[in-house]
C-alpha cells in the first residue's frame, strides 16, 4: 500500500503542478466551455484575479507533494481545490472524470498520511487546559 500511495502522491503532485503552472503561463490551451454560465464564471474569476490564488494554491500544493514536505498541508489545500473542481464540473460543465481521477489519487495518499488528521477528525477533540 505504501508504494501505491507514493505513486498517487507523486502523480497527484505532477498533475495540480502542471495545471497550477498551466494557469500562469497557459501552455495548455483548452477549448471554451459550451455552457454560457460557465462563460461567465471564468470571466468573473479571471477579471477578478480569483484563479491567480486557485492557480497558486494548486501549484503549491502540488510542488508539496512532490517534494514530499507538508504532505498533510497539500492534502488539506488540495481537498478544497477538489472540492471546486468537483462542484464546477458537476454543476457548469460535463466531464468529470479527470477529476474523479484526481479524488481518487487524493484518497491514496489520504490514506497513507491518516494517522496526521486524527484531531481534525475527532468528535471530541482533547483539549489541553
Amino acid at each position: 500500500m505504501k508504494i501505491v500511495s507514493v505513486i498517487a502522491r507523486y502523480l497527484l503532485g505532477l498533475m495540480f503542478t502542471v495545471f497550477g503552472l498551466n494557469g500562469f503561463l497557459n501552455f495548455i490551451h483548452q477549448p471554451p466551455p459550451s455552457n454560457p454560465l460557465a462563460i461567465q464564471f471564468f470571466v468573473a474569476i479571471s477579471a477578478s484575479h480569483f484563479a491567480a490564488f486557485f492557480f497558486a494554491a494548486q501549484l503549491i500544493g502540488g510542488l508539496l507533494l512532490l517534494s514530499g514536505f507538508f504532505v498533510p498541508l497539500a492534502l488539506t489545500v488540495l481537498a478544497a481545490e477538489l472540492y471546486n473542481i468537483l462542484a464546477f464540473h458537476v454543476t457548469l460543465s460535463p466531464g468529470i472524470a479527470p477529476a474523479l481521477v484526481a479524488c481518487v489519487l487524493w484518497v491514496l495518499v489520504f490514506l497513507q498520511y491518516r494517522n496526521s488528521f486524527n484531531g481534525v477528525l475527532a468528535a471530541k477533540p482533547v483539549v489541553q487546559a
